[in-house]
């Protein structure tokens, strides 16, 4: 998992022009059906925006006492015989992991899906320490076996193709005596079922993300469509989640109000298949379930959010509305990213997590056409933190050099109201009389980003200042 070890965010540009070159990926980008099926869920439930105000009033009401409910959740948690592990660092998160599967002589664990072992780079730590981590999910599977990381926060293999997954089996499963070359998915799932199903039953601890954590109960929620999360949870003795402090609800009453909107922004069904709680590990009365309930909450810089002008994406539930309907990820899918949060949720958390040094081309890459903030089930203003973002890359003079002459150089003239409009009339003439002779502009000076891919329209008409001041003495 090079990309969670080595992120390179700062390589975007390289990546993208490698992604929009790459036609197996567009292929398999074109498969990418998720808007249309939220369009169809959310026609289907006439109170989905009240549901979404409630939802975000939630989640800015727990961040404003995240103090308060984190230490709830912890008392109730030991109550019920779990044992919170508090994280500051992805190195302090691994070494707890580490910790719980050494005191139990751990060689293998089994893996529901969690964004934030990707985060914290936990595979090949594992690896390099003896304890053998086995993808539960499909998806994450896939991946594993092709050495990949994910890249998208659902279906973590969008990008590879059928084809693809039916060689990768044929290589890395020969050695559990499958030689066929598969054609049909669905041959594909039972053969992958078959070898993980014998993880499950050997596996000595079982490590799952939480969707939700509840402060009432000292719950864990975790949603999945596979039962692979029921299965990593209750099949070893030990189970850990994995988590993150802005995953904090209340009440399971408040977490069921934001569930309703959960897979229909995610996939655009109305329920996931699997909505699985944990409390603790069992009790003498029940039936399985793991002997040890651990939880592994890792800030790595989220609560250093709090109060500012990136507060507000902590609501975020990791429902990837924004990423299936953003034109840019659309175009070049997640590993261009270069780390684990791709699409305009990640263009505004991974500057966080990493610095905006290290991937201050994320908040570039968007169109700003706003339509992420206009699916997003928590009402995120991801664009204009996008902009912040911005901002301070200009302020720590991050941005490229002629970036910043450019916006110098048109500040000096904006804040001379006569000088600009005389430089914006002299442009519109000189630009407009170029259009008269030879049409739309192919190779416009400073503006070849644009012309390299579309034509310029030369102007036509007055300026704006112009036509205001027309306007204006009517």
């Amino acid at each position: 998992m090079s990309l969670a070890l080595h992120p390179t965010s700062k390589a975007f540009k390289a990546n993208a022009r490698a992604a929009l070159k790459n036609e197996t990926l567009q292929r398999a980008m074109g498969h990418l059906g998720f808007a249309q099926k939220r369009l169809e869920a959310v026609g289907r439930l006439p109170e989905f925006e009240a549901l979404r105000d409630q939802a975000r009033d939630i989640k800015n009401h727990t961040l404003q006492h995240l103090d308060f409910y984190l230490e709830h959740y912890e008392e109730k948690l030991r109550q019920s015989g779990g044992e919170v592990h508090w994280c500051r660092t992805p190195e302090e998160a691994r070494q707890a992991i580490l910790s719980i599967c050494r005191s139990v002589g751990a060689r293998t664990i089994t893996k529901g899906k969690t964004m934030v072992a990707e985060e914290i780079a936990l595979n090949p730590f594992l690896e390099a320490n003896g304890v053998a981590p086995v993808e539960t999910d499909l998806g994450e599977y896939i991946i594993q076996l092709r050495d990949e990381p994910p890249s998208h926060i659902i279906a973590p293999a969008i990008h590879v193709t059928k084809e693809q997954v039916a060689d990768t089996f044929l290589e890395k499963h020969a050695a559990y005596g499958k030689t066929k070359l598969l054609s049909e998915p669905r041959e594909m799932l039972e053969e992958a079922r078959g070898i993980l199903r014998e993880k499950f039953l050997g596996a000595d601890v079982g490590l799952t993300g939480a969707n939700f954590l509840i402060a009432e109960t000292g719950s864990s929620i975790i949603v999945t469509n596979e039962g692979n999360g029921d299965l990593t949870q209750l099949l070893p003795r030990v189970h850990i989640v994995l988590a993150t402090p802005e995953k904090m609800v209340p009440t399971l009453e408040d977490v069921s109000t934001i569930l309703r909107l959960l897979a229909r922004s995610a996939t655009g069904q109305e329920f996931s298949v699997y909505t699985t709680v944990s409390t603790g590990p069992k009790r003498p009365q029940d039936i399985d379930g793991p002997e040890q309930y651990h939880v592994v909450i890792l800030d790595n810089g989220r609560t250093a959010m709090l109060g500012t002008a990136f507060q507000d994406m902590l609501r975020c539930i990791r429902c990837s509305a924004c990423l299936n309907h953003c034109p840019v990820y659309n175009a070049i899918g997640g590993h261009a990213y270069g780390w684990v949060y791709p699409g305009p949720m990640g263009s505004v958390l991974t500057p966080g997590l990493i610095g905006v040094d290290q991937a201050g081309a994320l908040p570039n890459a968007s169109t700003f056409c706003g339509k992420c903030e206009s699916v997003c089930p928590m009402k995120i203003p991801l664009p204009g933190m996008m902009r912040h973002w911005r901002e301070r890359e200009y302020e720590q003079r991050l941005s490229p050099p002629a970036q910043r002459w450019g916006l110098a150089a048109w500040a000096f003239a904006a804040k001379r109201p006569r000088l600009y409009r005389l430089l914006t009339g002299l442009a519109a003439r000189v630009l407009g009389l170029w259009g008269r002779r030879h049409g739309n502009m192919h190779n416009l000076p400073l503006a070849g980003g644009w012309t390299q891919f579309r034509d310029f329209p030369a102007p036509e008409g007055k300026t704006f200042h112009q036509l205001w001041s027309e306007r204006g003495q009517r």
